[in-house]
């Protein structure tokens, strides 16, 4: 975990190498057990981070950030969350299971660049805001402590969107399986 006096930006950025780390660690990993217990590692990671930026440092940059750019991030979130609520339920044997993941690191790199894109990124415009990223590490590490040990023995929660509106989806048979 990064240092609890770390700010605010240096904290989330520590959260986007270790889950760069463990994509990568993903990709190379052969085994099932190796790779779900490396994508479980992913989804607790992830869900712990989107969790401390939407209820702790997306609303401390609102009035300071571009709203677009929040917006992209709260639903760039919620797709993450539908992939890791799939990945959790499934198993590396299905067909789609690597896939997922693969998938789920590319949403996240798009999501890594656009938060810390240099000038006009969500960190750089939070910072030339003048927020105070101390106050907010010490926030942002202190929630992070909290979820991570809430999910270490009570599991990843199911996934709770704020952008998805719960629109009717057709599921259809899987692919490769007749209807």
């Amino acid at each position: 975990m990064a240092d609890s006096h770390a700010d605010a930006i240096a904290l989330l950025k520590a959260d986007h190498r270790k889950v760069e780390r463990l994509f990568e660690q993903f990709e190379a990993a052969t085994g099932a057990g190796k790779k779900q217990a490396l994508a479980k590692q992913i989804c607790t990671e992830l869900t712990v981070h989107a969790t401390i930026e939407e209820e702790i440092f997306y609303p401390a940059c609102k009035g300071k950030v571009e709203e677009d750019l929040l917006n992209e991030g709260y639903v760039e979130h919620d797709g993450a969350k539908v992939l890791i609520a799939e990945i959790e339920a499934g198993s590396p044997d299905e067909q789609f299971y690597d896939s997922k993941v693969k998938v789920l690191s590319e949403q996240i790199e798009h999501h890594v660049g656009e938060e810390e894109r240099p000038s006009i990124g969500i960190f750089s415009q939070a910072r030339a805001a003048g927020l105070d990223m101390d106050a907010l590490g010490f926030r942002l590490a202190a929630r992070k402590k909290e979820l991570t040990a809430q999910f270490a023995t009570a599991g990843v929660p199911a996934p709770e969107t704020r952008t998805f509106t719960g629109a009717e989806v057709d599921t259809r048979a899987p692919v490769g399986k007749p209807r």
